[in-house]
């Protein structure tokens, strides 16, 4: 969903509640536009998240209210229920809510070179002698979400490969919830392994490399659909290409790329629905498996 995703985006706070974003004069009256976001990506992102959907506002002349989430879950409910308009999901929920509640593709962050790409990174600590994903038969591990593509899916999807599941191969499991919290897992060697999204593990790398050199990359997945922004289907035509063109155009703008530069996004551009197609390939093949290895399992596993 990750310079798993950190499209996503979010702060290391994973607390649920609304912040504001009012806008001066008589706009403040108009109905606020709430999008949503999960700490689930990257994080340290507070001060950054309230300034691109304060930016999003002023462009748009109305109020704009960030909406914070620990999961993608809550998010897709938020969504399905009419309680935001807009978010970031990762590209794992989006497919499953684009055939629940039919949700739409507004834009996507290109970080790479290579186009609206990520990847899943599986990483250990920076003196383990695990070299491949097979030799983390037996250890412990961190996820992040049960509904991240680099977080959960990627890896489950190897272990179908093997004809493993999470439980049957690996010691212990947990979810952390947050990518960076992986990154700190395998850090301080609480887990053995995790995966993590290359964005949220590239932003680390470039901004706290103190962690990240406590870790080391001994994998990477080939690339998959980065972290969509997303729509209710219901929005109006007319709202939905205003909010798009903001982003399109935040990257010819003095302050939009600011605010890029500090997310270390290139630009925002238009992406395809089938560019999230080798997420729903995986997908049914985890579903595939003779046990349930569910994309919403209990939290952790002893």
């Amino acid at each position: 969903m990750g310079v798993s995703s950190v499209l996503c985006f979010t702060s290391l706070i994973s607390f649920c509640g609304f912040l504001l974003v009012a806008l001066p004069g008589s706009v403040a009256a108009a109905e606020p536009l709430r999008i949503a976001i999960t700490s689930v990506l990257v994080e340290h992102y507070l001060d950054v998240n309230r300034q691109w959907v304060a930016y999003v506002g002023e462009k748009l002349g109305r109020p704009t209210e960030l909406v914070q989430r620990r999961s993608y879950k809550e998010i897709s409910d938020l969504l399905q229920q009419g309680q935001v308009e807009v978010a970031f999901v990762c590209g794992l929920p989006y497919v499953i809510d684009r055939a629940k509640f039919g949700e739409e593709l507004l834009v996507a962050p290109q970080v790479y070179e290579e186009g609206p790409v990520y990847y899943s990174y599986v990483i250990v600590p920076s003196d383990s002698r695990v070299e491949r994903f097979e030799q983390l038969r037996g250890k412990r591990y961190a996820f992040s979400d049960p509904l991240s593509n680099s977080g959960y899916l990627v890896p489950t999807y190897l272990l179908a490969g093997m004809g493993e599941t999470p439980s049957g191969f690996f010691k212990r499991y947990i979810f952390t919830y947050s990518h960076s919290a992986n990154v700190e897992a395998v850090a301080v060697k609480l887990v053995e392994g995790a995966s993590v999204d290359s964005y949220v593990y590239d932003y680390l790398a470039a901004t706290n490399p103190a962690l990240t050199s406590r870790t080391k990359i001994i994998q990477r997945s080939p690339p998959h659909g980065i972290t969509p922004l997303v729509i209710r289907k219901e929005t109006s035509r007319r709202l939905k290409e205003q909010i798009r063109k903001v982003f399109l155009e935040m990257h010819e703008d003095p302050k939009g790329r600011e605010i890029l530069k500090t997310m270390m996004i290139r630009r925002f551009v238009v992406v395809p629905d089938s560019l999230f197609n080798s997420i729903r390939e995986m997908r049914r093949v985890v579903e595939r498996q003779p046990l349930p290895l569910a994309l919403q399992p209990a939290a952790t596993r002893k």
